[in-house]
């Protein structure tokens, strides 16, 4: 994993252009090469100013990306929840558990977290079992944008 630079826009942007990325991320809407270059530049200001932002997934250190993860605010909540993408050449790998675990592991040994949240669309079933296969129980279930999110939480152990 590594960051993701501001000169890295097309690559991010593939990823969020993807059809199945789109369908579960970003509600199926196809994001601006501007929506994703603020997202850099906001990626840039976490890391500066919070230690986080978002990280590519790579295979073996290849120079091949895969998906991202990181941590993202979403539904203004007091600490960004785990957030990830992958393309569906590399699902049902285990690529999503890996990367996830790294983050929790940095969210709990570097950050100081004592929770960490994630949430997926009802429909998303993989993420669900990526949530469980990472030990965090669903705590609640929302209607947001008229769409079922699903909320799950992993305790510091």
């Amino acid at each position: 994993m590594k960051p993701i630079l501001e000169s890295e826009l097309s690559t991010l942007h593939m990823i969020l252009t993807d059809s199945y990325v789109r369908k579960y991320l970003c509600d199926d809407k196809i994001f601006s090469l501007q929506q994703v270059e603020e997202m850099l530049k906001q990626s840039r200001i976490y890391f500066e100013e919070e230690r986080f932002g978002l990280w590519f997934i790579n295979i073996n250190s290849e120079s091949e990306v895969i998906g991202f993860v990181g941590l993202w605010y979403f539904f203004d909540e007091e600490q960004p929840q785990l957030i990830y993408a992958l393309l569906p050449k590399a699902l049902k790998k285990g690529y999503a558990t890996e990367a996830a675990t790294k983050i929790l592991e940095y969210c709990f040994d570097e950050l100081g977290y004592e929770y960490l949240v994630a949430s997926c669309d009802r429909s998303n079933l993989e993420s669900q079992k990526v949530a469980e296969k990472l030990g965090m129980k669903k705590i609640e279930e929302k209607i947001v944008n008229g769409n079922p999110i699903l909320f799950f939480k992993l305790e510091k152990s």
